[in-house]
C-alpha cells in the first residue's frame, strides 16, 4: 500500500468522523425537541482499489445520514390523534353546554318550573289574594327569563363554534401552505442525493398538527413527497396546496374547497366535533327544550283562557303566556299590569280556584311523548350528561393510547443523551486514530525523504 494511499484513507476516515460527531453534536442538542427524530450515521466500505493483482482497500465513507423511524407507530399516532381531538373537544363544548342549565340548583330550570307550578297549588286555597297572585306572576318572569337566558346563552355558544371553525380554516390552509413548500424543499434535495432530515421532521410536525383538526390521509412517493387529502379531499403535494373555506347551509356548518360545493368528510378531529356540537348536538338539545317550554306555554294557556278574572266585569280568553315577535316567551303584559287578571275559576264565581288547581296539576301530566314536563326537561339534561360522559370517557382511552405510542416513539425515535456521548466517544476516538495515522504516514514519508 503506497504512503499516499495512507494518507487518503486517513484524511476520508478523518472527514467521516468529523460528521459522524456533527451529527451527535446535533442530536444531543435537540434531546428535548418532541418532534425531533434522532439521527443515525451509516458508515459503508469505500470502493477497493484492483492493482497489481490485488485488492486494496480505500478505507470508509459515509454512505448516509438517516432519521430513525417506526413508520408503524407514527401511523397510529396521526391515526389516533383525531379522535382524540374530537371527543376532547366535544367534552369541553359539551361542558358549556351544562353550564348553561345550571342544573341541579335553585337558578335551575328544573327548579324554576316546580316553582311556578306550585305557585298556582298555593294560590288555589286564597284565589283572591294579591300577594299569592305577584308570586304567580313573579315566579314565571322568572321561568321565561331563564329561558331567555339559556336560548341566548345558546347562541353565544354557537357563535363562539362558528368563529372558532372559521379561524381553524384559517390554520389548516396556513399548515397546508407550509407542508406544500416543505415538500418542494425535501423533493430538491433528494434529487441532489441528500436527506433532508431537518425537513422531514418539520414536516411531519405540521402534518401531526393538521391532524389534530380532521381526518387526514398521507401518501409518499419514492422522493418521500407527501400527499394530503382531508376527508377524501385533495390538499397538498409538492406543486399546489388547496384552500378551503367554512360555509354554513342550513344550519349546518361545514367545510369545502374554496370557490367550490367540494364538501369535505369530516369524521374526527376538532372540526369535526365543532360541526357535530353546532349542526347537530345543539339543535337537539334546543329542539328538546322548544318542546317542554311550548308544552307549559299551551298547557297553562289552555286552562287559564277558559277561566274568568277576579276584576269587575270579569274577563275571560285571557292567554297567561305570550311569544313575542322574536320568539321570546313573556308573561301577558294585561296580567304584569293587573294581577286581577290571572283566571283561576271556571266559572267566574268568587273564591272558586278550580283552574289553579288545573294548572298545578299539569306536573303529572304526560304531554310530551308520554313524559311529564319534568321527565322530558330531565331528558334533556341527562342526555347532555351522558353525552359529556361519552366523550370523557373516550377523551382518556383516546389520550392513554397516545401516550403509549407517543413513548414507543421516544424509544425508537427519541434521543438518548446516555447513547449519544458514548457514539461520541467512539468516534472521537477514531478520528483520534485517523490523525494519528497520519502522522505515522508523515513519518514514515519524513523517513524515506531523509534516505535520499
Amino acid at each position: 500500500m503506497s504512503l499516499s494511499r495512507i494518507f487518503d484513507i486517513a484524511q476520508r476516515s478523518l472527514g467521516s468522523y468529523q460528521r459522524a460527531i456533527d451529527v451527535t453534536a446535533h442530536n444531543i442538542a435537540n434531546a428535548s425537541n418532541p418532534n425531533y427524530s434522532r439521527q443515525r450515521v451509516n458508515f459503508g466500505t469505500e470502493i477497493p482499489e484492483i492493482n497489481a493483482g490485488m485488492i486494496w482497500g480505500t478505507g470508509v465513507r459515509l454512505e448516509s445520514v438517516e432519521r430513525v423511524r417506526n413508520q408503524l407507530t407514527e401511523s397510529q399516532i396521526l391515526n389516533n390523534r383525531p379522535k382524540f381531538s374530537s371527543n376532547e373537544k366535544t367534552s369541553y363544548l359539551l361542558g358549556q353546554v351544562e353550564n348553561v342549565f345550571s342544573e341541579p340548583s335553585e337558578l335551575g330550570l328544573s327548579n324554576l318550573i316546580n316553582e311556578f307550578l306550585n305557585s298556582w297549588g298555593e294560590l288555589s286555597s286564597t284565589p283572591n289574594s294579591i300577594p299569592l297572585r305577584n308570586s304567580v306572576v313573579y315566579s314565571a318572569q322568572k321561568l321565561a327569563s331563564k329561558v331567555v337566558n339559556i336560548k341566548e346563552s345558546f347562541d353565544i355558544i354557537r357563535t363562539d363554534i362558528s368563529n372558532e371553525f372559521k379561524s381553524n380554516v384559517t390554520l389548516i390552509n396556513g399548515y397546508l401552505k407550509q407542508i406544500q413548500s416543505l415538500n418542494a424543499r425535501i423533493f430538491e434535495a433528494k434529487s441532489s442525493g441528500v436527506n433532508p432530515n431537518d425537513f422531514l421532521d418539520e414536516r411531519d410536525k405540521l402534518i401531526n398538527e393538521l391532524s389534530n383538526f380532521a381526518n387526514i390521509n398521507v401518501s409518499y412517493d419514492d422522493k418521500n413527497m407527501a400527499t394530503i387529502s382531508i376527508g377524501g379531499v385533495f390538499a397538498a403535494d409538492g406543486n399546489d396546496s388547496i384552500e378551503f373555506e367554512a360555509f354554513e347551509d342550513d344550519g349546518e356548518l361545514l367545510l369545502r374547497t374554496a370557490g367550490s360545493n367540494n364538501i369535505v368528510a369530516l369524521k374526527s378531529g376538532e372540526m369535526f366535533a365543532l360541526k357535530d356540537v353546532y349542526s347537530n348536538k345543539m339543535a337537539n338539545y334546543e329542539t328538546q327544550l322548544d318542546n317542554v317550554v311550548d308544552a307549559i306555554r299551551d298547557q297553562v294557556n289552555s286552562i287559564h283562557s277558559t277561566g274568568y278574572s277576579i276584576d269587575n266585569p270579569p274577563q275571560t280568553g285571557i292567554n297567561f303566556f305570550l311569544v313575542t315577535d322574536s320568539g321570546k316567551l313573556v308573561v301577558n303584559s294585561e296580567i304584569l299590569d293587573d294581577p286581577y287578571k290571572i283566571a283561576v275559576s271556571s266559572d267566574g264565581t268568587n273564591g272558586n280556584g278550580d283552574l289553579a288547581i288545573s294548572i298545578s296539576n299539569i306536573a303529572n301530566k304526560k304531554v310530551i311523548n308520554n313524559l311529564t314536563i319534568s321527565e322530558a326537561y330531565s331528558s334533556i339534561i341527562s342526555g347532555i350528561g351522558n353525552n359529556k360522559q361519552s366523550a370523557d370517557n373516550m377523551a382518556a382511552t383516546d389520550k392513554l393510547v397516545l401516550e403509549q405510542l407517543e413513548l414507543q416513539k421516544a424509544s425508537y425515535s427519541g434521543v438518548s443523551i446516555d447513547e449519544e456521548m458514548a457514539n461520541v466517544i467512539k468516534f472521537q476516538r477514531s478520528y483520534d486514530a485517523s490523525a494519528k495515522l497520519i502522522r505515522v504516514a508523515d513519518e514514515m514519508l519524513e523517513t524515506i525523504l531523509n534516505m535520499v
